[in-house]
């Protein structure tokens, strides 16, 4: 029997084949280490972030979240949902929160599942992973399993704002939350003490709507990290990875810069440092691919 079981929902971006399946490479090969088992929640839908922006109002939104919550209580009663993407943590989070907060609400939503022959009962908790790790575990117990040492690493602690408000990791400051910083110390690595930029959104939402307000929010959050001297970027949210990666080729065509800043998750830090591969670790997934942890990992 695993030390810890939780009922896992990987969002669309984390799931296998999808924009951060490596995310889930590195997810999955860091929780052999740790003997986590997460079983995926069945026939889970999305997490219905993307039509609140598009105005597909309130109780949709939540009925998509519900159901995955009542398919949790009815396949996997007693354990906790758990998921690796920040926004889809949001989001349920907020729906959990909202639905136990108002009975006309919950009693709406229930109505909407009726149709699919489901029932939410309020029983299930909403977690992130890295409240997981660091909650359930604690550093000295991520600590125990490294045999790599990321040693001459500095890394960039990465937090952005949908794993930082309104809800955050237990006991950490808003204004500076300092868990990827006390990770990466526990992995041997040496964090960045000053990254100004460490809580500043990534733009996500003006990705497409206003590229260039987008572009300049992700410049700033690059270039303090290469300011202090990182070698990589490491983030607990999807679409920060993404949206920091996958634009610097961009910005250096409308900014002149030549930046070329691995940016990577904390559980391919865990993966690399508990003795993971290049591939155990997702590395071989990154568009840039950042060679000193590509380096460690290969020892």
């Amino acid at each position: 029997m695993a030390k810890k079981e939780y009922a896992f929902y990987p969002g669309c971006s984390s799931q296998s084949k999808a924009s951060a399946s490596n995310y889930l490479t590195s997810v999955n090969s860091m929780c052999k280490t740790l003997d986590i088992k997460l079983t995926e929640i069945p026939d889970w839908n999305c997490c219905g972030a993307s039509i609140g922006y598009a105005e597909g109002g309130e109780l949709p939104r939540h009925v998509m979240n519900a159901r995955n919550f009542a398919l949790a209580e009815q396949h996997l009663p007693g354990q906790q949902v758990v998921a690796t993407c920040a926004a889809c943590w949001l989001g349920a989070r907020e729906t959990k929160e909202r639905l136990d907060a108002s009975a006309q609400l919950m009693a709406d939503t229930n109505e909407a599942l009726k149709e699919a022959g489901l029932h939410y009962k309020a029983e299930v908790e909403i977690r992130h992973m890295v409240e997981v790790l660091i909650e359930d575990f604690g550093y000295d117990a991520l600590g125990k399993p490294v045999v790599k040492p990321l040693g001459g690493l500095k890394i960039a602690g990465y937090v952005g704002c949908q794993t930082n408000r309104p809800f955050g990791i237990a006991g950490e400051s808003f204004e500076n939350p300092m868990y990827l910083d006390k990770l990466v110390e526990t992995l041997g690595a040496e964090p960045v003490a000053n990254y100004e930029q460490k809580v500043t959104c990534c733009g996500g939402a003006l990705a497409f709507s206003e590229t260039e307000k987008s572009q300049a929010q992700i410049k700033n959050i690059v270039e303090s990290a290469y300011d202090q001297g990182a070698d990589l970027i490491v983030t607990p949210c999807p679409l920060c990875q993404a949206n920091v990666e996958i634009y610097q080729e961009q910005i250096n065509k409308r900014y002149g810069t030549k930046f070329n800043m691995p940016v990577t998750y904390y559980s391919q830090l865990m993966s690399v440092a508990y003795g993971g591969s290049t591939k155990d670790a997702g590395l071989d997934g990154q568009l840039i691919r950042a060679p000193k942890l590509e380096e460690i990992a290969k020892k």
